[in-house]
């Protein structure tokens, strides 16, 4: 099939367009919830005249490649510790004119999901909720078609350069001062972190603050609460430095307390893990901004109620720089995505693709070559298919309180969980802000070792006095 690469017009919606009143909004119901994907109307249509012209187009084939992708040596020692070895697929979807499109996803897709699209023709799933695995190997393959880049297949472009923060995980204050500077050192101006009540969270900031540059903010994680803490107490004693950015997540799904919240924190309030599909949370004015992922039909119905309510907010989508590729498409086309996003990619240190998407200042430029704008690295792709890295064994966590007591817990790289949420095991309520010091103990042959091991797998933590 002989193959004309065309570019549809992308109308920009007018300001008037893209207006609502707070009332409107309030008595509206789904009815302004369906204004918002009037949005869109302009690219759908485009969309539409798209898969006309191109209604012979259709995937014939997807590759499935299951890979292991190391850490950079500065992060290594942490995110085994938490997580073990990284694990990735990665899909190419091959097309009938020669096209391919790349996605990954954490988990491997079952076989079953995989054939629902061979034979499909891409533009028919425009802003399809279902399978968001391949979500970006379809746009991928549409943009190449048009010889566009995605952004212009979701919606006007607002930004050329996208905000972008990295990402870490809880330890030693001493690890968190070196990750800092590190970062810092690649262009990052944000970093996000889930705080771990095994280490005391006003020394990591003390520790963090001495050495960060200037303009250097921390975006602290609380993961729902769970700990003994008072939550503006904690949040106000935080807040007080300067490298302090903003928080997410700091209670559970109480949304007037988190009216309340965000009334008396200086600091922006942001919502990941909160119901926002029903409007309710914005209309409260609950938070300064949230955090978002999903497909790119479910992220454009909640960038229109955002925009619609000038709410900023930011995309979340761990992975590598495939991922981090189509957050920087989202992002471009989504009106208030003013916030810094967030991927993996940087505690990696390679990938399956050529190019390699890095800060400046913590912004990104958005790719301008057709699709995702990324080539893959087929030699890459087949050397982390067989690269075998070991496996991170369990380990204890060993605690000491600034009295002399101590406390043993067992740290399991497949339970990530409870090293920022131990009360998920029922033993204990921690807190954030406990005059604690932390050692991680890592299997070293010694009968102490193996002793607590035993006392562990048997009482589930172990206390002692002093």
């Amino acid at each position: 099939m002989s193959m004309k690469l065309v570019e549809f017009p992308l109308e920009r919606p007018s300001r008037q367009d893209q207006r609502i009143s707070r009332r409107s909004l309030l008595t509206g119901g789904g009815a302004a919830l369906a204004l918002l994907a009037s949005q869109r109307v302009p690219t759908l249509q485009a969309m539409e005249r798209a898969a006309m012209a191109y209604s012979d187009l259709k995937i014939t084939e997807i590759e499935v490649h299951d890979i292991r992708v190391p850490y950079h040596d500065w992060a290594a020692y942490e995110m085994n510790h938490f997580y073990g070895p990284t694990r990735r697929t990665i899909y190419v979807a091959h097309t009938n004119i020669g096209l391919t499109g790349l996605a990954e996803s954490e988990d491997r897709a079952s076989d079953e999901s995989l054939k629902a699209f061979v034979g499909i023709n891409p533009f028919h799933r425009i802003a399809n909720d279902a399978n968001g695995f391949m979500d970006t190997a379809l746009y991928d393959i549409m943009g190449k078609v048009l010889g566009m880049p995605v952004y212009k297949l979701i919606g006007p472009k607002y930004r050329s350069w996208v905000p972008m923060k990295a990402w870490t995980v809880s330890c030693s204050p001493q690890r968190m001062a070196n990750t800092v500077k590190k970062l810092a050192s690649l262009g990052y101006t944000w970093m996000k972190y889930h705080l771990s009540p095994f280490e005391n969270v006003i020394d990591q900031v003390e520790a963090m603050q001495a050495v960060a540059p200037k303009g250097f903010r921390l975006h602290f994680d609380l993961t729902m609460g769970g700990s003994d803490d008072h939550p503006f107490d904690l949040l106000e004693k935080i807040a007080r430095y300067p490298i302090a950015g903003c928080f997410e997540d700091p209670l559970s799904g109480d949304i007037e307390g988190y009216a309340e919240l965000r009334k008396r924190c200086r600091l922006p309030i942001l919502a990941h893990h909160n119901p926002v599909r029903s409007g309710t949370s914005v209309q409260m004015r609950a938070f300064d901004g949230y955090i978002i992922g999903g497909t790119v039909g479910s992220a454009s119905r909640l960038a229109g109620l955002f925009a619609l309510t000038d709410t900023p907010f930011s995309l979340q989508k761990p992975g590598g720089t495939i991922l981090r590729a189509m957050a920087l498409h989202m992002a471009a086309s989504f009106q208030t995505c003013y916030n810094h996003g967030n991927t993996d990619t940087e505690t990696w240190s390679t990938d399956v693709v050529k190019e390699r998407l890095e800060p400046v200042n913590g912004v990104i430029r958005v790719p301008e070559t057709p699709g995702l704008g990324l080539t893959l690295d087929r030699a890459e792709l087949e050397r982390l298919k067989k690269l075998t890295l070991p496996e991170q064994p369990k380990w204890i966590i060993k605690t000491r309180y600034a009295n002399g007591a101590m406390m043993y817990n067992l740290a399991d790289p497949k339970e990530s969980i409870f090293m920022v949420r131990p009360d998920v095991r029922r033993l204990i309520t921690p807190s954030y802000n406990a005059p604690v010091t932390t050692e991680w103990w890592d299997p070293d042959g010694t009968p102490e070792f193996a002793r607590m091991m035993q006392r562990l797998e048997k009482e589930g933590m172990v206390l002692e006095r002093p």
